[in-house]
Formats: structure tokens, sequence, C-alpha cells
């Protein structure tokens, strides 16, 4: 009996410690990826990207490059940046968790959830808040015109140190309000992000930023290196951001006020990791636990013909290979999770304009989880 219980724990351990050396095996080769990619694009500053695949025993991060360009300082893995509109993932989900807890409903109108003087603007701009739901908000499908454009770029440009409040930029989404019937047509707009956010408020009675943190379980699943930027202390232990640059806005992240793009429709300053273990630990039933409620984030809400877009991702056919719940930041920020693989791969261009590589990258990752490199 003895030898038996031998045997097996010997079975055990082996299997056990081949798991290991295979995963270490992938991680040499996703090195390899992000290594080769960096050096034929060495104008990227510095790329950042974790791997989350329980399956294959890999939680992996890795950099390489610089986290300023003109200090030279070495990019460090755990390095939070600014994830942009990414945040839109933590509302989508903060909102399916009122859901889930009863509190609210995804067909609701929004007239008595979004806050008095905001209903009283959108009134007033010709906006039916009898109409407009919810679930529009989330799939950008709330005929609300966006107030992120040309000109509120180059404002944002001249004005670099303004300081912006959330009111302040519905009341400029009014101000160009052209109206068309709710629930028709998608686009694109920050504005449905920050309606959100007070609906979230109203509801919790209490900060979005605060609630967000609270609903989605930041503390119980060591989301440490996850906060809203000038709205939130930056947690413990958690190193300083690294620069991002957009060269067509001449921008450095460091010489820009946060607020231009931080009430919901952005925000959030997160490492890869975590940004990977957040939508790793979404799509994986942990933070929002009824499959049904859990269901619509991925579900198309128009005909896929017309938009791609659910609630706060977009579900791609990611090189016409693989099923993927997908966001992006304008930063230069992505992540997709793989539902075939379990699998959740986040990568951080700091130069905007070499976000393609985030793809690339994703790709000759996902060769590699299918034996082809």
């Amino acid at each position: 009996m003895e030898k038996k219980r031998a045997h097996i724990l010997f079975l055990i351990a082996a299997l056990l410690l081949s798991n290991v050396c295979n995963a270490q095996k992938l991680e040499q080769k996703f090195q390899h990826i992000l290594d080769s990619t960096y050096q034929e694009n060495i104008n990227a500053i510095g790329i950042m990207i974790h791997v989350e695949s329980p399956n294959k025993n890999i939680s992996w991060s890795s950099a390489v490059g610089f986290s300023n360009k003109k200090t030279k300082e070495k990019l460090n893995k755990n390095q939070p940046l600014l994830i942009a509109s990414n945040t839109k993932t933590y509302v989508s989900a903060t909102i399916l968790k009122l859901v889930e807890n009863g509190i609210l409903k995804l067909n609701q109108p929004i007239k008595k959830i979004i806050h008095r003087k905001t209903k009283r603007l959108l009134k007033n701009s010709g906006y039916n808040v009898t109409k407009i739901t919810v679930k529009q908000l989330l799939s950008h499908t709330s005929g609300i015109t966006d107030y992120v454009n040309d000109a509120y770029f180059s404002f944002v440009k001249e004005n670099p140190n303004h300081n912006w409040t959330r009111y302040e930029q519905i009341k400029l989404a009014m101000k160009m309000a052209k109206p068309i019937e709710s629930g028709k047509t998608f686009a694109y707009g920050d504005i449905n992000y920050l309606l959100l956010t007070e609906i979230i408020e109203s509801k919790t009675r209490k900060p979005f930023y605060t609630a967000i943190r609270e609903l989605l379980e930041f503390k119980k699943h060591k989301l440490n290196n996850t906060w809203f930027v000038n709205l939130e202390n930056k947690p413990k232990n958690t190193l300083p951001l690294a620069h991002q640059y957009s060269e067509k806005q001449n921008w450095d992240s460091y010489n820009i006020n946060p607020s231009w793009d931080l009430y919901g429709g952005g925000g959030i300053a997160s490492t890869t990791k975590d940004l990977a273990l957040f939508f790793q630990l979404l799509f994986e039933g942990e933070i929002i636990k009824d499959k049904e409620v859990l269901k619509n984030i991925y579900t198309y809400v128009l005909p896929k013909e017309k938009s791609i877009y659910c609630l706060g991702i977009r579900r791609i056919n990611f090189f016409r290979e693989a099923t993927a719940y997908y966001h992006g930041g304008w930063w230069g920020t992505d992540v997709m999770y793989l539902p075939d693989y379990n699998t959740t791969i986040s990568v951080f261009t700091l130069q905007k304009e070499k976000r393609e590589l985030n793809a690339q990258i994703s790709h000759q990752i996902i060769n590699v989880l299918k034996n082809r490199i």
C-alpha cells in the first residue's frame, strides 16, 4: 500500500514538473517574440506584455525598452500605464454587477437614474431620456453625440493643464448634440460611459470609482495596481507610471492633465498583469457569477454586420482564427480574452502610433499556444 502511494505521489510530482517545464518553454518563446519585435521596432519606445493562461500554468509578464524616451530609464514589467478606453470594460462589468444584484435592469430607461442636472441638459438638447436605456449606453447605441472630436483634441493640446470635470464634458457634448433615434445605430462615444458612471453613483450613493473598486472586488482579486488616476491615491508599492507618447499630437502623457479622459470613458491606470487578470477573472465568472447576466457582455446588441461592439467589449474574430473578447485604449493599450484557450493577453506599446505591434505580438503568442511556433 505504501509503495502504491509513493508511486502515485511520484507520478503527480513528475506531472507537475513536466507542466512547469512546458510552461517555461512557452514563456521563452513569448520572450523571443517580444525581443525580436522590439529590435525591429525600437521606435515603439517600450512594449509590455502579460499572458494569463491557467490551463497551461502560465502567468507571465515582461517588458522591453524605456519608460522615458528622454532619460532612457529602463521599462519595468510592473509599471502601470493609463489604459484609457479599456476602462469601459470595468464600467460595464460594474453595471452588470448591479444587474446581478437586482439593483438595475439593462433595459431600464435612464430618465430616473442619471443626475438631475444632466437629465435637464439632455432633454433641452433634444434627447428622449424615457427611451434611451442603460443597455444602449453600454453598447454605444444611445444616439447621443460625443464630445470627443478634432476640436476637443485641439483644445486639450492647447490647454494641457486644464482640469476637466465630468459635468463640463457632458455640457460640451450637449452643445454639439445631433440626436438620432436610440437603439438603431452604433456610434462609439465616451459620453455614454460618463452617463453610466452617473448611474453607478445614483444606484450606490458612492463616487463611481469607489463603487467600481468595491463591486468588482479589487482587493479580493488582488488587483493591487489598478486605480483611477487623480481620483484615487496611487496604491502602495505601485511603481511610477511609465510615459506614453503620441507622435501625431506631440504628447507625453506626463504633460497632459489626465482629466481629459478620466470619468468612465477612460481614467484607470493599471499594469499589464492587473488588466489581464481582470479580464481572466471576469470571463471565468469570478466577478459576475450569474452566467446569464455575464453572457450579456459578449452578446451582440445589433446584427454583427452593423456592430461587433457588445457591452463594454468587442467580440471579434481575431485574424479569422480565434474568437476574442477585446477592448483597446487610445494610448496604445490592448487586451483580449480567448475563450477557446481560456487565455488573456494584454499588450501595451508606449508609442501610440506603433500600436499595430500589439496585434502582431498577440497573434504570435496564440500561434505558440497552438503549437504552431
